[in-house]
């Protein structure tokens, strides 16, 4: 084994959302880092995850158009749908924010080591022989596409979201096990290039950790797209055949499909990497941390999907900046999960910030609620999009929950998260004046109803 190098401020395990951002962070505030990733820099969202699947998504918001023209007084058609063309226009994205990722690691003077790395001692991590320590080490492993028990993935007829991502034609049908964000999002990405879809989930609803409402619009939304679903089902057996796949469900029903998506969700990666050996407390895989993301080891910190938050890039990119922060002897606040906004880039998309009114209910007992159709937002007839936006208000205070459905609703999520996160009050925002004709204005309009001052809502 060679000579160990002298210890770095940090020495940083996986390159994706969570490790780089701490590596750029921690490099900006003066520290020596070593970035320590396996695959490619960027990790699953930049390369399988949020970029390639909303490129995706927006080939078949344009499929779409093509289809929907004459609605618009437009006549097109739709040719067909090129994978290749497709692919190469999302690969194209991913590459040039991948090089313009390199480009900043390597003039933030970080040390970038390729390689798979494992955790041998509280403060050091090797990778094929070389030893690198470290003052403080940071664990950010990411995660992997779950199956389930009994389910083989073979890559072909039976995958994850990581194959679906290369697909190189269009399947006829397909079964996606999981109604979550990746199952919905594939679901309507498939469907507007034509396929057959059906969804099976487990749990009553679709996007099931939204607000109920939410998953009741984009359902409703859904069946009009002829998008078929099976709610509260489980798989009981799958059987690849020779065009295809057989799905039999624990109701007794049975769906053939060219291919079987699994989308149950992401498991973290840290089997076999040293964790356990050097103290680190775990628990179903995952790394136990605190609100600064902390592990019961001193030098030791753990953020993104492989500790038990928010499974999102940019909740990754938060918690990494708040290790170097805390590091370098700044004081950053804890991160207000409820605060972070939570987008499904389906058609309609789902945009929701806060709590929902579940929880909401269950915080203050009482809670006031209101829901605004977009139907009365006129750039919202304009894109003959249809859905909602609900607020829900704590008792005689600010606006703890805004959930919305809509095309494009992703985009006016930012203003929600701020109605949320400076704690506003409805008459706080209902005096802002909205741009019109623009979808925020439905904002606007709710704030403006909340506050017992409805404009064009029928009282």
């Amino acid at each position: 084994m060679s000579a160990p190098t002298s210890p770095a401020d940090l020495v940083i395990l996986g390159g994706g959302s969570g490790g780089y951002a701490a590596a750029l962070r921690a490099a900006e505030l003066g520290m020596s880092v070593v970035l320590i990733e396996k695959d490619k820099v960027g990790g699953t969202c930049l390369h399988r995850g949020c970029i390639p699947t909303k490129a995706l998504l927006h080939s078949g918001e344009i499929a779409d158009s093509a289809r929907e023209g004459e609605q618009f007084g437009v006549k097109t058609s739709l040719a067909g749908i090129d994978m290749d063309g497709v692919n190469a226009y999302k690969d194209g994205v991913v590459s040039r924010l991948y090089k313009g990722l390199q480009g900043l690691i390597k003039s933030r003077g970080i040390q970038y080591v390729e390689g798979e790395g494992r955790l041998v001692s509280p403060t050091a991590v090797e990778v094929g022989g070389q030893r690198y320590e470290g003052k403080h080490v940071l664990l950010a492993t990411g995660s992997y596409a779950r199956t389930l028990p009994g389910i083989d993935i073979d890559g072909t007829k039976v995958i994850t979201s990581d194959h679906a991502m290369s697909l190189d034609h269009v399947p006829t049908s397909a079964v996606i096990l999981g109604g979550g964000v990746i199952g919905c999002e594939f679901a309507s990405a498939w469907r507007s290039f034509g396929v057959d879809v059906t969804i099976v989930e487990a749990l009553p609803h679709l996007v099931p950790l939204e607000d109920e409402s939410s998953s009741k619009l984009l359902e409703r939304a859904f069946r009009r797209r002829k998008i078929n679903f099976e709610l509260g089902s489980k798989v009981s057996g799958v059987q690849t055949t020779e065009n295809g796949v057989t799905v039999s469900l624990e109701n007794g029903k049975e769906i053939e499909a060219e291919l079987l998506l699994v989308a149950v969700g992401r498991g973290p990666v840290s089997q076999g990497l040293g964790y356990e050996e050097a103290g680190v407390a775990m628990e179903r895989g995952y790394v136990l941390v605190d609100q600064h993301m902390r592990t019961n080891v001193e030098t030791i910190s753990a953020v993104g999907d492989l500790v038990p938050s928010l499974q999102l890039a940019h909740v990754g990119f938060g918690e990494g900046i708040l290790v170097a922060e805390r590091l370098a002897g700044l004081e950053p606040a804890p991160i207000d999960y409820a605060g972070v906004p939570r987008v499904t880039y389906s058609e309609p998309e789902v945009a929701s910030v806060g709590l929902t009114e579940a929880q909401a209910k269950e915080r203050y007992g009482d809670v006031k609620v209101l829901t605004y159709d977009l139907g009365g937002n006129g750039r919202s007839q304009i894109l003959k999009t249809q859905g909602a936006v609900k607020l829900v208000q704590a008792p005689d205070g600010p606006v703890v929950g805004v959930h919305m459905v809509g095309s494009r609703v992703g985009e006016l999520i930012a203003e929600a998260q701020l109605i949320y996160n400076w704690e506003a009050e409805a008459d706080d925002v209902a005096s802002l004046i909205h741009a019109h004709p623009t979808q925020s204005e439905a904002l606007g309009e709710a704030h403006l109803a909340l506050a017992g001052k409805p404009l064009h809502a029928h009282s």
